[in-house]
């Protein structure tokens, strides 16, 4: 084994679905991505449309399926959540699936305004409302359900947050009350700081909701911060929380939906394995399992995907500018860009992306360390999900090595501060969409160019 491709083709199963390569190049979905960068240059940022809606499609698949296979009498909707990118390409290109929003903070609100002007959304779509609310994000939500958006639900995330609808909201509304569920033990904190206590939940339906002549309690949500993932700890977390749901919906009859917010994993390694039917399958049996012990309707089910929606589309690649070895062992790629910066989960929660060259594949390969443009000590990635190790193939003279990290799309942007000031002034990279014509033919637009100083300066007051 010499080759950097006989190092991914032994090590990993390859080609996949979305990588196969082409005379010594990757192809990306489809995409040959030495002919982007032929066209636009690197650092780049790459967001591949048609990714979005395969992946909700094929979420709407495999719940329909399960729903038919256990006898499933609720209703699946499929909510993309709007903080994992804000991006009206994205957001687009998601709603021509019928799918519906959840949002997260006041600023939100006027993005889904927009996409109501443009006609992309309706007042009938459900506008899931989470988040800690201050009152600027209280009176959107107000607003909203006052001029007809009737499907505009908060979720209440404390005792007193109903109050304010109470006082604004004309007539009748819908709310959801958020479970605070507990943390996977190995996390800071026992018990999430948003939503409602279990203990309190019951009392205060009772206690408030009840008796409210305008609010109706119709769903129940909960949020799984490490995601739908098949271990005794997301288990055990659903089961509390559905028998939350049966014991409410015996004393509230119109509470029909539940919200098991917290999404799917995605391939960050090509090491990737996740049965998502199995998965999907034992959530909707095991709903309609619960709900049966406790003579109650099962509940209507929606899911907030986020990174599984988004995550997949996205791509970022680099150039090694240079070699440096450091203390005789040391190699070092130099990219024309920076971890720290543009994909802050990297330097931040250690996050692993999937990482591939994209061209050189006949070449011999080698250990390296790569890092990035900031004088930041930090600004580095050496290891992959799969291993302790990074690989990539070696360059002679004369040779420029281009690098991939894929599966970037969710959260890096505006995590990142995206056409702001970031470390060292590292400007943001071009970003380049793609998309499909009527006959599959591949169509590239530069959505913006490279940040520049100029931009930059006017921010600092210069």
């Amino acid at each position: 084994m010499r080759s950097y491709a006989d190092l991914i083709h032994q090590t990993f199963y390859f080609p996949t679905e979305e990588f196969k390569v082409e005379n010594n190049e990757l192809i990306f979905n489809g995409v040959p991505l030495m002919d982007i960068i032929k066209e636009y240059g690197t650092p780049l940022k790459i967001t591949y449309l048609p990714k979005i809606s395969k992946n909700i499609q094929q979420a709407k698949k495999l719940f329909s399926k399960a729903f038919e296979k256990h006898d499933y009498k609720g209703n699946y909707t499929y909510c993309y959540c709007t903080k994992s990118s804000h991006f009206s390409f994205v957001l687009e290109e998601a709603l021509k699936n019928d799918i519906h929003l959840e949002t997260s903070s006041t600023f939100d609100m006027p993005i889904i305004k927009k996409l109501y002007e443009r006609g992309k959304i309706s007042k009938d779509t459900l506008i899931v409302c989470n988040g800690y609310k201050r009152e600027q994000y209280s009176r959107y939500i107000t607003d909203f359900i006052n001029e007809g958006f009737n499907n505009c639900t908060p979720i209440l995330d404390h005792l007193t947050e109903l109050d304010y609808y109470e006082q604004h909201v004309k007539g009748e509304f819908n709310v959801g009350m958020r479970v605070a569920s507990d943390e996977e033990p190995n996390f800071d904190f026992y018990t999430s700081r948003l939503g409602i206590r279990y203990n309190d939940i019951i009392d205060y339906y009772k206690n408030v909701i009840s008796k409210s002549e305008k609010a109706r309690l119709k769903m129940l949500h909960y949020f799984i911060n490490t995601g739908i993932k098949d271990t005794v700890y997301y288990w055990s977390e659903l089961s509390k929380f559905v028998q939350m749901y049966c014991d409410l919906k015996k004393i509230c009859p119109e509470l029909d939906t539940i919200d098991i917010g917290g999404g799917f994993p995605i391939k960050l390694s090509l090491h990737f394995e996740y049965n998502y039917e199995y998965m999907i399958d034992q959530i909707v049996f095991n709903i309609k399992e619960m709900c049966r012990e406790n003579d109650v309707p099962e509940p209507n089910i929606i899911t907030e995907f986020g990174s599984y929606t988004v995550g997949e589309s996205g791509a970022t690649i680099y150039s090694v500018i240079g070699k440096k070895l450091q203390n005789d062992k040391e190699l070092w790629y130099m990219i024309d860009g920076s971890f720290i910066t543009q994909l802050p989960d990297v330097w931040g929660l250690n996050q692993k992306f999937l990482m591939m060259s994209v061209n050189h594949w006949n070449n011999n390969f080698h250990k390296v360390n790569l890092g990035g443009l900031t004088c930041d000590s930090h600004d580095f990635y050496n290891s992959e999900a799969h291993t302790s190790e990074v690989y990539l193939p070696k360059i002679e003279e004369g040779e420029t090595l281009y690098m991939g990290m894929f599966h970037t799309g969710a959260y890096q942007e505006s995590l990142g501060g995206y056409g702001g000031i970031q470390h060292c002034l590292i400007p943001a990279p071009k970003h380049v969409i793609i998309q499909r014509d009527e006959n599959g033919n591949i169509q590239s637009e530069l959505f913006a160019a490279e940040q520049d100083s100029e931009s930059m300066m006017k921010v600092l007051g210069y």
